[in-house]
């Protein structure tokens, strides 16, 4: 196929989503390169990506480019090509999770750099979905989102809590410090662990490179924010039987986890090659067969449009601090990041991603599941928890 014919494609396409090439609202896009066009047809989100990353087209407002785009299905209306079929047969085939290979698949991406973490999220460094209710800045939009994880958990001083895939070990050092409980984080990056330990150092909470599958110890909460989706389907079930084997018979297990509306075997192509490798968003059916059996729900809860707003919040971050990262960050990797963040919020906006929180029981809860609606009504003041 011709350039012409290609290029009168792609805009007759984006056209029908209400992007204009070469236009003037701010949602249009501008093509320096006309290469784009067939990198954009026949290598999809791929090639979209990547000809993004080096500077072929660009647009004032990336997240509402896509957030149209993703409104108006136009992604369905691109077919697949030969090498995303072929990806999607194999994940479908083989475990790309494992452990040795979710170990590297998280390093790519969470041992960038803590300097470019601690530059772009709150000061506590919690990597996951804020909660913005009653919240002016993302300082406090998180801290209402552990505390809320912790008023689901129904935590109370003296407990040992489990935070699998704990990151910086935000969750760890709120709840040991708001609500006197000793908690142990498991996490695949050696640069977590490492400033991990140093943020909660003198509090009882412990921060060991681990894979979940590892874990066989007994702990009367656990809570998991933002890690289930690197877990992968071939390994669902596992990850649920290894969560009920570490949680005592009475306690709680608060599940939080990207979702998404359809079953897929593998992720966005872009994602999946530059900044998520391996991950998968899984749907509630999935989440449903690997609770069966094991768990009960007792609650879940849809946070969507707050994913919305905390993208958009770390990505002014980024941009405001780029002067401190730019020296060890190039150019190309910034256009990346920018893509990851703004795509991202464009989808929650569009509400083709879901932020779920759900709680789980083994056996049930007599009388049934209750908890605080908020701080002031947990039953703990911080004058109980230990003093940071």
């Amino acid at each position: 196929m011709n350039n012409e014919k290609t290029k009168g494609i792609v805009t007759r396409l984006l056209s029908a989503a209400g992007i204009t090439v070469n236009g003037n609202d701010p949602w249009d896009i501008h093509v320096y390169n006309d290469d784009f066009y067939a990198r954009a047809l026949y290598e999809g989100s791929l090639g979209l990506g990547e000809s993004y990353m080096e500077g072929y087209w660009d647009s004032l407002r990336l997240d509402e480019f896509f957030y149209k785009i993703l409104r108006s299905n136009l992604d369905k209306r691109v077919r697949r090509s030969l090498r995303l079929k072929m990806d999607i047969l194999l994940a479908r085939v083989f475990n790309f999770q494992r452990p040795a290979r979710a170990t590297r698949n998280g390093q790519q991406h969470y041992d960038a750099g803590n300097d470019l973490f601690q530059n772009m999220l709150d000061k506590r460094l919690t990597y996951t979905c804020a909660f913005w209710d009653n919240a002016a800045t993302l300082d406090e939009a998180q801290e209402n989102k552990l505390d809320l994880s912790c008023r689901k958990l129904q935590l109370k001083p003296g407990m040992h809590v489990l935070d699998i895939g704990c990151g910086w070990g935000s969750f760890a050092k709120y709840a040991a410090e708001k609500y006197g409980v000793t908690v142990t984080g498991v996490t695949i990056s050696k640069e977590q662990v490492a400033l991990g330990q140093q943020l909660c150092a003198g509090l009882p909470v412990t921060i060991r490179l681990q894979d979940y599958r590892l874990l066989n110890e007994k702990f009367d909460a656990i809570v998991s924010l933002g890690m289930f989706e690197h877990v992968g389907p071939h390994n669902y079930s596992e990850y649920m039987k290894v969560a009920a084997r570490c949680l005592k018979d009475n306690g709680l297990f608060l599940l939080h986890t990207i979702g998404g509306n359809e079953t897929v075997a593998f992720t966005d192509q872009w994602l999946n090659k530059y900044i998520f490798p391996g991950a998968v968003i899984p749907t509630i059916r999935q989440i449903g067969q690997a609770i069966e059996g094991i768990f009960v729900m007792e609650h879940w809860e849809n946070f969507s449009v707050n994913y919305d707003k905390t993208l958009m919040a770390w990505f002014e971050n980024i941009t405001a601090n780029w002067d401190k990262l730019k020296s060890r960050y190039d150019q190309t990797f910034f256009r990346m990041w920018k893509y990851y963040l703004l795509s991202c919020a464009a989808s929650f906006r569009a509400r083709h991603s879901q932020l779920w929180q759900i709680v789980l029981s083994k056996n049930g809860l007599p009388g049934g599941y209750h908890f605080a609606a908020s701080r002031e009504n947990s039953g703990l003041t911080y004058a109980n928890a230990i003093k940071p």
